[in-house]
């Protein structure tokens, strides 16, 4: 058979050159094409370089149109040669490279699964196969390093440019802020009085109260090399992460800054995350919340590492553990720690830019920091919301019942907040900074008496009552920490404690709100000298924020 073929093929030679030459036959037969004609045999081919079909067999393709084909299977390097027609598909793929006289070999995705086909059109062209050089698995690989690297090149670019534009506005602003300090000096009044717009833009651009200075970090998203920090000392230890007072070592000479360094473990990523998130917004800077320097993922350590700025008195309930604060102190703490909330939960900044509002769900004096001054700072946001537009019924539902059982507000500990409304969010805050305002008083000398620090609820619990115990006290039993009549003895601390009572209402809406808290310790001053004669404070104070002096509810 095989020679019966051979012989058919050498007349069909011999016919076609005599055609070819001495134009005999015209229009009774058309020239057509020779091509490798095999069933699929095995190859040397290994998808690099050039290689043979090694297909003994040429065939005369029935049409002139035909083309030369070779098909190499990779998995078992086999390679089938054919004549085809290219306008009819081959495995489901259309062949558009065959206006060439040599095989190159292209990879397609067939019905088969994963082929390499070549098709060509110069005589048994599909005998020698060209495979490129990057169809090796290592070339393919590098191939897609390459195009990854080029794909990510714009953005690598956009993202240097956005941080030069950041760092030249920084900058810029740096520069104005000193120009008009030295042509204004600043009408800071401290304690006494309020700040205006101009001096709290000054504060949120940079918070020169605080212990650290910060020069050397980035203020925000540092993700490049990681700071020169040394680990000094622990100095807290929460649920989540551990808090070390560190060196940040200056890069010119042997100085150093102490920084704080909260260093949460690889399996708490997403209490860093959210802390981060929530510091990472510009809008957040105040003098009353803890200065945020950058954030950092330690691969080597397998931590996540926040950087802030370091206090060394600690945090408010250690302090009030070791020291009997004065009226003054009761003032400056207390104005602090609510002008800091009032901060939080308000939607726009001092200077009236919008912000998104924000909830801190776990305030309590361990959170709570005290800063050279005698001011305080919030800290400690592992827990914190952002109150955005973006927010769903279902969002706000799923965050949780969150917070620390013995400073949780009565509809968070029977689980029924109003998602409906947003502020229902805040007031939970407000009854938490109720009770930590009564610490402060608590260890007052202007109440007479003072005994030795107790948290809220003192003895009535457990040292870390759940969630069931607190339920009884404060749901079933309607309990509040004492206040004692000797405490209303004295003007101020009166006022601080008519404010606590309409702060930890049962009755969210009956609750102050922390700008109003806020207001009233902003204008104590003015009403203390009211206060003491017995004269109406209705004239100093605006008639949503008036208050009673009285111990009942």
């Amino acid at each position: 058979m095989e020679s019966c073929r051979c012989l058919v093929l050498w007349w069909a030679a011999v016919f076609v050159s005599v055609v070819g030459v001495g134009g005999m036959v015209p229009g009774i037969f058309k020239l057509t094409r020779l091509c490798k004609f095999c069933d699929r045999e095995p190859s040397s081919c290994n998808g690099t370089g050039t290689c043979q079909a090694n297909c003994s067999i040429t065939s005369i393709c029935e049409r002139s149109d035909e083309v030369c084909v070779a098909i190499w299977y990779e998995g078992n390097q086999t390679v089938e040669t054919v004549c085809h027609l290219p306008s009819k598909p081959m495995y489901g793929v259309h062949l558009d490279d065959y206006n060439s006289s040599t095989c190159e070999m292209k990879e397609y995705k067939t019905d088969s699964g994963q082929l390499f086909i070549c098709s060509c059109i110069g005589e048994e062209c599909n005998e020698n196969l060209v495979f490129p050089h990057n169809i090796g698995p290592g070339a393919i690989e590098n191939q897609v390093v390459s195009v990854i690297l080029v794909s990510l090149l714009p953005l690598l670019v956009l993202a240097i440019l956005v941080v030069a534009s950041f760092y030249w506005y920084r900058i810029q602003r740096r520069r104005k802020l000193n120009q008009w300090e030295t042509k204004k000096p600043l009408k800071r009044k401290g304690p006494k009085g309020p700040l205006d717009c101009s001096d709290a833009c000054a504060i949120m651009m940079d918070d020169d109260r605080s212990d650290s200075s910060s020069t050397h970090a980035n203020s925000l998203n540092h993700n490049t090399e990681p700071l020169p920090i040394e680990l000094d000392l622990q100095v807290g230890k929460g649920r989540f992460a551990e808090v070390y007072k560190a060196k940040l070592k200056q890069s010119s000479s042997e100085q150093f800054e102490t920084v704080a360094v909260k260093i949460f473990p690889y399996e708490e990523y997403a209490s860093w995350k959210n802390e981060k998130d929530i510091f990472s917004d510009i809008d957040l800077k105040h003098e009353n919340v803890l200065h945020f320097l950058t954030a950092e993922e330690r691969k080597v350590e397998k931590q996540y590492w926040l950087i802030t700025a370091y206090h060394s008195r600690g945090n408010l309930q250690e302090y009030l553990t070791r020291h009997v604060i004065s009226w003054e102190d009761l003032r400056l703490l207390g104005g602090s720690l609510v002008r800091g909330v009032a901060h939080l939960h308000s939607d726009h900044t001092l200077c009236g830019r919008p912000k998104v509002p924000i909830i801190h769900r776990d305030l309590k004096s361990s959170n709570i920091l005290v800063k050279n001054d005698l001011t305080c700072c919030l800290c400690d946001f592992g827990l914190g919301l952002r109150l955005d537009n973006s927010l769903s019924v279902d969002d706000l539902a799923n965050s949780g019942q969150v917070g620390t059982a013995r400073y949780m507000a009565p509809e968070v500990l029977e689980s029924r907040i109003n998602l409906e409304n947003i502020e229902s969010f805040k007031q939970t805050d407000v009854y938490s900074m109720a009770l930590v305002l009564w610490e402060l008083t608590s260890r007052c000398n202007a109440i007479g008496e003072v005994k030795d620090y107790e948290p809220p609820f003192g003895s009535k619990v457990r040292e870390h009552p759940c969630v069931e115990s607190m339920k009884d006290n404060v749901l079933r039993d309607r309990g509040r920490p004492e206040i004692p009549n000797s405490w209303t003895k004295h003007p101020g601390v009166a006022l601080v404690c008519a404010t606590i009572n309409e702060c930890w209402d049962h009755d969210p809406e009956a609750r102050l709100t922390a700008q109003c808290v806020a207001e009233r310790f902003r204008e104590m001053d003015d009403e203390l000298d009211k206060l003491s004669t017995r004269s109406s404070s209705a004239e100093k104070i605006p008639e949503d924020c008036s208050v009673s002096v009285s111990d009942d509810k």
